[in-house]
């Protein structure tokens, strides 16, 4: 992306205004003029579903932990608004390139699943640079396709942080807002990392961040994103 380009990524989709990783949420980030949405991936039985947490108990009307659920059980849940927890094939299905994906490696034994099913995709015509993987786990992230950018998720500053992401080849340095600053920025652009924050859900705080020269932010408003001038 060009250097001067300030993103937006769809949290979960547009997770502020319909169910957190449903299709529905990512077709309102899409509406809402999202280039990038973001969303979590389990593997169960062989299959990636789309869901943050380890158990059902939060978004959906399910219980228990993802992992010990059959797949047809965890798809007959509602996740919201009469949603299912959708399939990761469905999803990249339905954004059919109207969007990049970045897909966040959330399960154990999710790294090789998630590059037999994007070198399935790209066989039939997907572009490499229109998904990302990334991951708080970076022993996992490292069994990510090299084919693919890979974004390093950091929650709180470490020493070894650069360190880390040149180990994984990464792309990416996705941080948490608390920790982001001009420095951490400055050095990141330094080495060549892209910089991209989550969760940022205000205006203000975009601008804020879009000044410090981050290259994106995570929002579950994309409708608040600053795509032209500030808000008055």
């Amino acid at each position: 992306m060009p250097k001067d380009e300030f993103i937006c990524i769809g949290h979960r989709g547009a997770s502020g205004h319909a169910p957190e990783n449903t299709l529905k949420a990512f077709e309102r980030a899409i509406d809402m003029g999202c280039p990038w949405v973001e969303l979590d991936v389990y593997v169960v039985d062989g299959e990636l579903l789309v869901i943050h947490d380890e158990k059902l108990n939060r978004t959906t009307n399910g219980s228990g932990f993802v992992e010990a659920q059959t797949v047809e059980y965890l798809r007959s849940l509602d996740a919201g608004d009469g949603e299912k927890i959708p399939l990761l094939a469905e999803v990249i299905e339905r954004v059919k390139h109207r969007c990049k994906i970045n897909i966040e490696l959330k399960g154990p034994n999710t790294a090789e699943p998630v590059n037999a099913l994007l070198d399935d995709f790209i066989a039939k015509g997907w572009r490499e640079d229109e998904f990302m993987i990334s991951s708080f786990d970076h022993e996992l992230l490292a069994a990510a396709s090299p084919r693919i950018k890979r974004g390093a998720l950091f929650h709180k500053h470490v020493d070894s942080m650069f360190e880390r992401a040149d180990k994984l080849n990464a792309y990416a340095i996705n941080l948490a807002q608390k920790m982001t600053d001009t420095e951490i920025v400055a050095q990141a652009h330094e080495k060549g990392y892209q910089v991209f924050v989550y969760t940022v859900n205000t205006h203000d705080e975009m601008l804020a961040l879009k000044n410090m020269g981050v290259d994106g932010v995570f929002t579950n408003f994309p409708d608040l994103f600053p795509w032209d001038k500030p808000k008055q």
